[in-house]
């Protein structure tokens, strides 16, 4: 027990008690700069969060890059994988160099991203209009709702995408060997390998990879908040960014930790159903 006490003392700390306590203030009204004491008001934070017009944006900023982040990371992290599970010569430096996003900091990332999409000096546009003669295509990136949130997902995209490589990339080489070969010897190659043999196999991998995408996609923050912070105007706003203005710059925690629990509880319904997809057409291709 006197072993177990100290990673007992710090789940305890910093993860049950925050927990239950922010639970507790969803339920209440309270601003700790103004408030001596939360003030119990039951679920009015709840039914206050979907009627307020920049939750709902924010919330529905957030579904339109999760649909987009999740569908893109894990079509090319896979692709990836199985281009890197072929022995290609330099698979080594392949891996490595794909992998390598993930070690940079996400906030110089963004400031890296941010002078890249400079209208008047940035990369992008240098390439663009002064080295292949493509003016019409160069605009000011971050100054538009729609080219601004591209941004924010192929930013994450580009940090993230290595991480899941690697996994998907491990799940195929736990695959038997001797399977591979008998689908082979029967006729199965290409896409029908692909498709009827290996990601059946990959199954476990598919639900962990799928729900890592899914906290990344649903707990975005850094990007949209170094890159655009939630502009121009409200068009990159994301859920994670309204929940962490509210409490820390309008100091409403209770309202913040109410807007927590309804995003804590949109995060766990997709990993279910992401969970629940993926058994049933693995069991079906099975």
């Amino acid at each position: 027990m006197l072993f177990v006490l100290p990673a007992s003392l710090f789940i305890f700390v910093f993860m049950l008690y925050p927990l239950l306590h922010s639970g507790y203030l969803s339920f209440t009204e309270y601003n700790f700069v103004y408030d001596e004491s939360p003030r119990f008001v039951g679920l009015d934070n709840y039914t206050s969060a979907f009627q307020d017009a920049q939750f709902l944006t924010s919330l529905r900023n957030t579904l339109v890059y999760a649909i987009f982040y999740f569908t893109l990371v894990t079509g090319a992290s896979f692709g990836l994988a199985l281009l890197l599970f072929r022995k290609l010569r330099l698979s080594s430096f392949y891996r490595s160099a794909i992998f390598m996003p993930i070690v940079v900091p996400l906030s110089l990332a963004g400031l890296i991203f941010v002078w890249i999409l400079q209208p008047n000096y940035g990369l992008l546009n240098h390439v663009l209009g002064n080295v292949l003669g493509l003016e019409g295509l160069t605009r000011a990136w971050l100054s538009s709702g729609g080219t601004a949130m591209a941004a924010v997902v192929g930013l994450s995209l580009w940090a993230t995408v290595g991480f899941m490589t690697i996994l998907f990339l491990s799940g195929l080489q736990a695959i038997p060997q001797e399977v591979l070969e008998a689908a082979e010897m029967d006729g199965a190659s290409g896409w029908r390998r692909t498709l009827y043999i290996v990601m059946p196999n990959l199954r476990p991998t598919f639900v962990i990879a799928g729900t890592w995408a899914i906290l990344q996609a649903l707990k975005v923050f850094v990007e949209p908040m170094v890159l655009t912070d939630g502009g121009p105007g409200t068009s990159t706003l994301v859920l994670y960014q309204q929940v962490y203005l509210t409490a820390f710059s309008f100091y409403e925690m209770g309202y913040a930790s109410a807007m927590g629990y309804i995003l804590g509880v949109i995060i766990l319904a997709f990993i279910g159903l992401n969970y629940f997809v993926t058994m049933r057409k693995a069991g079906k291709r099975a």
